[in-house]
């Protein structure tokens, strides 16, 4: 002992490390659930833009887009969303192309994260 002097101890609890732990693990898992879905989006984008920057891309009729992109879709491994989704429209520039789509994730029991996506080819 220190001559009667007690040390104050400092530091984080095992329970306070065990809350600490199960926040980041359920975050890492909320993560993982939604990470996926965002990639899937970033390549319907990608796919949209592809389209849209073809030279014929305002001559084309709307069957010809939809395959256009289920076309892409197939290579770009996207499955959530289908030509016949898309909202083919026509304005004073051209098509413009719209998908509007949501994702649904269970994370735990009867909880879920709900992701709501919009891509275009407008500008």
């Amino acid at each position: 002992m220190q001559n009667g002097i007690k040390g104050k101890q400092q530091g984080m609890t095992f329970i306070g490390l065990v809350i600490v732990v199960a926040a980041i693990i359920f975050l890492a898992m909320i993560g993982m659930k939604m990470v996926p879905a965002y990639i899937e989006f970033f390549g319907v984008k990608k796919v949209l833009n592809h389209i849209a920057s073809e030279p014929n891309f305002n001559d084309m009729g709307k069957k010809e887009i939809m395959t256009m992109f289920d076309k892409g879709a197939n290579v770009g491994y996207i499955s959530v969303v289908k030509g016949s989704d898309l909202v083919i429209e026509k304005n004073e520039q051209g098509n413009v192309v719209i998908v509007d789509y949501q994702v649904v994730k269970p994370i735990i029991a009867n909880v879920s994260v709900q992701m709501d996506f919009h891509a275009s080819t407008e500008k």
